[in-house]
């Protein structure tokens, strides 16, 4: 240890004797120098490096970054009811929207019938479009319906006969009673050939008799009985050769007549050309009382297009605007035209009215529905009770406004659409314990969005002071606007909510901001 240290002064011959230290140990002399020299100075260093290494940390280990919204933090009173909070400047119009009188069919504008601000009951008239086109497609259209009708009654008619035929066909009765009368005429005429046959015979035996005895006597007679009786001979045999080739015909023309005779028991049987007349009969007046109920569609569809050129107001009300003037065009129902372009005039309800009020936003969270209003007009000596309904979705960047609807109750008639009006929202009724005294109190608005809703709980993330993302339950309360949400419990006016950068964000993990996010506020 000595080659390691070099030479050394020997503090020995410095000391002093002491009573009582000259029997020190050697060995916890010898310690000393590698303590002071060795450990306290690695151990400084050693602190020294661990001290760097945690100063850096910060700086190597990397880190989401994120940026904060503050909380917003605003002054209310909770007041006894009745109390005026703040007014509003806002103008008056119908609730929830005017009323288009419009066009139902196509047409020019040939009068207006009413002036604006005149009252007019339900189905009353507005005004008159030009008629003489939709009165001639009327009579058009009823002309058709007469030849339809007309159609119709032919072939009812010739349905009822076909009907006849098949229960009473006496037509068939007749060709069959015909055929039948034949065949038994043919019968007969067969029946009766062996005789007659017999008959031609004998007249033939006796013609020839006759012809030989005067043939015989010819001198003493005249030569024309000669001829005569020979004529009569040759006659008689012409017509018994007759009788002798009819059978064959006559027994062709029984089976032939036999054959149609059953033919037409069959047909009158079975009647199938009757059936199918009188399917046929149906069936086209199906067609035709289906022609016909067109027809009569057709005519009610241009009498209802010229009803409709007199435009009638659709509810009672009064008049707000006249939109068409006479001799402008209307397109009805066309799907093709343009919006409004069939409206003829403008109507409100005078009973049904509301004020929609610019609600300065550092006021929005005071503003509560069923909130009670007073409403103040210089056309009313009065003031005009009203009541919140809602705010409406959308603010005014350049007033700085929220426009929030408030329902007049009872609206004078003195009031119109388009009436400026100042509007003193109330304090609404609270509970018992609270309508004691007024207490003043902040409340903590954050943005909707920012609220993560998980099972029922909710929580925001926010920066701690260390530089870490936490997820920090909260407790929404009820007052708030279309953007912004009260939080009761959770946070304090000094919490950065973090809102951008969110996304695969842990607790506990390190963040850098990077500024104030201004898209949630």
């Amino acid at each position: 240890m000595s080659t390691a240290t070099g030479p050394q002064l020997d503090l020995r011959e410095l000391a002093i004797d002491r009573p009582g230290r000259a029997s020190a140990p050697a060995p916890r002399t010898k310690r000393t120098p590698f303590v002071t020299r060795y450990l306290v100075p690695g151990g400084i260093l050693l602190g020294f490096l661990a001290f760097l290494a945690a100063a850096v940390s910060d700086q190597l280990i990397p880190r989401q970054e994120v940026s904060v919204v503050p909380v917003v933090v605003r002054r209310a009173e909770v007041q006894q009811a009745g109390t005026p909070l703040f007014q509003a400047a806002g103008w008056v119009e119908p609730r929830p929207t005017p009323i288009n009188v419009t066009a139902l069919t196509e047409g020019v504008v040939e009068e207006l019938l009413v002036v604006e601000g005149q009252p007019v009951q339900a189905g009353e008239p507005v005004a008159r479009l030009i008629q003489i086109d939709a009165k001639l497609a009327l009579r058009q259209a009823e002309n058709a319906l007469k030849l339809r009708q007309a159609e119709q009654e032919s072939v009812q008619a010739e349905l009822t006969a076909a009907e006849m035929r098949v229960k009473y066909p006496v037509h068939l009765q007749a060709a069959l009673a015909d055929a039948q009368a034949a065949l038994a005429q043919t019968e007969t005429k067969l029946a009766k050939l062996p005789h007659s046959i017999d008959a031609a015979e004998a007249r033939v035996q006796y013609t020839q008799q006759n012809y030989e005895g005067k043939q015989a006597a010819k001198d003493a007679i005249a030569g024309r009985l000669v001829q005569q009786a020979l004529s009569e001979h040759l006659d008689a045999k012409s017509q018994l050769t007759e009788l002798q080739k009819r059978r064959p015909y006559l027994e062709n023309e029984v089976k032939t007549l036999q054959d149609k005779v059953t033919a037409l028991n069959s047909q009158l049987e079975l009647l199938i050309e009757e059936s199918r007349q009188l399917k046929d009969a149906r069936a086209r007046l199906k067609m035709a009382e289906n022609q016909v109920a067109d027809a009569e569609l057709t005519v009610e569809k241009v009498q209802l297009a010229l009803e409709r050129t007199v435009v009638k107001a659709p509810t009672s009300g009064r008049v707000l605007t006249l939109v068409a003037a006479p001799g402008s065009r209307v397109m009805g129902l066309d799907s093709n035209s343009v919006h409004n372009s069939s409206t003829v005039v403008t109507m409100y309800d005078p009973a049904r009215l509301q004020v929609r009020a610019d609600v300065r936003l550092e006021d929005v969270p005071l503003v509560q529905p069923g909130q009670p209003v007073e409403i103040e007009t210089a056309s009313s000596q009065t003031p005009i009770r009203g009541r919140v309904l809602l705010p409406t979705s959308t603010a005014n960047i350049q007033k700085n406004t929220l426009e929030v609807k408030v329902e007049v109750i009872d609206p004078p008639p003195a009031i119109r659409p388009e009436m400026l009006v100042t509007a003193t929202f109330l304090a609404p009724p609270t509970p018992e314990a609270d309508q004691q005294e007024s207490e003043s109190r902040e409340r903590l608005l954050i943005p909707r969005d920012l609220v993560i809703d998980d099972a029922g709980s909710t929580a925001v993330w926010l920066v701690t002071a260390e530089g870490t993302a936490s997820l920090q339950p909260v407790t929404l309360g009820k007052a708030g606007t279309e953007r912004l949400v009260e939080v009761v419990t959770g946070l304090d006016p000094t919490a950065k909510l973090i809102a951008g950068g969110r996304d695969g964000l842990e607790p506990g993990e390190a963040v850098t901001v990077t500024g104030e996010s201004t898209s949630s506020q």
